[in-house]
C-alpha cells in the first residue's frame, strides 16, 4: 500500500461540497445568459457590446488594483465577470461605450477592493456602480424601445406610467416578454426567471428572499393600487421595471444579505417595502437599486437579532449571560 492518504484539519465551517466561489459564479453567470439573449433580441447589438466592456472593464480594475498593491490575482473566481454583466443589466441599452468603465471603476476598486475584496464588502458592487453612474442622469434615463415597436425611441418605459399612477400601455404579455422599453437585463421577466430556476436548481440561491420580496412588492401594490384595477396594477408592478432582476440576482447576493434564514425572509420583506415606498412617493420612478443597498446595510444587525441559540442553551441561559456580560462592562467603566 504505497497511496499516500491525506488528513486536512481545519476549524469549523466544515466545506463538504467541491463547489467553490468560481463554480457558484459560473452557475450565476449561466442563469444571467437568458436575460442577456433577451437584452440583444429586443435592443439589439449595441447591449452585447456595453456588456462586453462593462465584463472586460470590472476585470481589468480587479487584476490592475492587486497587481498594483502586489496582492494575489483573483480574477479567476469570476466574480468581476458577474459584477460586470449585472451592471451592465441596469444600464440603458443606449449607454456610451465609456458609461460601463467609469462604473466598473467605482464598482470594483471603491466599493469591493478598497473594503478587502469579494466577501468583505457591504454593499452590492454592480448596484453600487449603477448608482453612481448617476451622476450622468440624461445618459441613464435615456430609454430606447424594442426593435419589435416600431419606434426608434422612447421617451417612457412602462415604470414611468406607474410612477404617476396611471396604468402603462403596454401589455403584461408584452412586459412579461419584455417587448417594452428599459435597461438591457431587466426587461423580460420571462428570461429572468428562467435564470433563477437555474439558481434555485444548482442550490446557488433560496427562494427565501425572491418570494418575500416580490411577494412583499404584490401585496402592498395589490392593496393600494391607487384608484386602478388590484390585479393589473399589482402585476404590472411586478414585471416593470428591476424587481425581477433585483429579488433574484442581487438582493441573494451572498456577501450582503443575510445568512440565517429568518434573516433572509426579513431582508426580503424590507426591500420589498422600501422599492414600493420609493416608486410610489420617490422622485425616481425605480427603488430596486435603492431598496437592496439600504438593506445591504442593515445586513449584519438582522444577521446579529436572529442568530439561532447555541444547542443545549435556554432562553434563561442566554439573558443571564447577556446581564453579567454587561454588568461586567460597566464594572470596566
Amino acid at each position: 500500500m504505497n497511496e499516500e492518504l491525506k488528513l486536512i484539519v481545519s476549524s469549523s465551517p466544515h466545506i463538504r461540497t467541491p463547489r467553490d466561489t468560481r463554480v457558484i459564479m459560473l452557475d450565476v453567470i449561466i442563469g444571467l445568459i437568458p436575460a442577456l439573449i433577451a437584452g440583444i433580441l429586443f435592443f439589439g447589438l449595441n447591449s452585447l457590446l456595453v456588456t462586453v466592456i462593462s465584463v472586460l472593464a470590472c476585470v481589468f480594475f480587479e487584476w490592475g488594483y492587486r497587481k498594483l498593491l502586489k496582492k494575489s490575482s483573483t480574477i479567476h473566481d469570476l466574480s468581476a465577470v458577474v459584477t460586470g454583466m449585472l451592471m451592465a443589466f441596469c444600464m440603458p441599452p443606449t449607454a456610451p461605450w465609456w458609461l460601463p468603465i467609469i462604473g466598473a471603476l467605482f464598482a470594483i476598486v471603491v466599493v469591493k477592493q478598497l473594503f478587502g475584496g469579494i466577501g468583505k464588502n457591504f454593499l452590492n458592487p454592480a448596484l453600487a456602480g449603477r448608482a453612481f453612474l448617476f451622476s450622468y442622469p440624461v445618459l441613464m434615463t435615456t430609454w430606447k424601445a424594442s426593435v419589435f415597436q416600431g419606434d426608434a425611441w422612447t421617451g417612457a418605459t412602462p415604470l414611468a406610467s406607474l410612477h404617476v399612477g396611471k396604468l402603462a400601455s403596454d401589455s403584461l404579455s408584452a412586459m412579461f416578454l419584455g417587448n417594452i422599453g428599459g435597461c438591457i437585463g431587466e426587461v423580460s421577466a420571462l428570461a429572468l426567471l428562467l435564470g433563477g430556476l437555474w439558481l434555485v436548481l444548482r442550490k446557488v440561491i433560496t427562494l427565501r428572499i425572491p418570494v418575500s420580496y416580490i411577494g412583499t412588492v404584490a401585496v402592498i401594490t395589490f392593496i393600494f393600487s391607487r384608484g386602478n384595477d388590484h390585479v393589473l396594477w399589482m402585476l404590472q408592478n411586478l414585471l416593470s421595471g428591476g424587481l425581477m432582476l433585483g429579488a433574484i440576482f442581487m438582493a441573494t447576493d451572498y456577501c450582503t444579505s443575510p445568512v440565517t434564514p429568518k434573516g433572509q425572509v426579513i431582508f426580503g420583506i424590507g426591500c420589498g417595502l422600501l422599492t414600493v415606498l420609493i416608486r410610489y412617493f420617490g422622485s425616481y420612478p425605480e427603488g430596486v437599486s435603492y431598496a437592496i443597498l439600504i438593506m445591504n446595510l442593515t445586513a449584519w444587525m438582522i444577521d446579529k437579532s436572529t442568530a439561532p441559540r447555541r444547542f443545549g442553551v435556554s432562553r434563561a441561559s442566554e439573558r443571564e449571560a447577556k446581564k453579567a456580560k454587561k454588568q461586567a462592562k460597566e464594572a470596566a467603566n
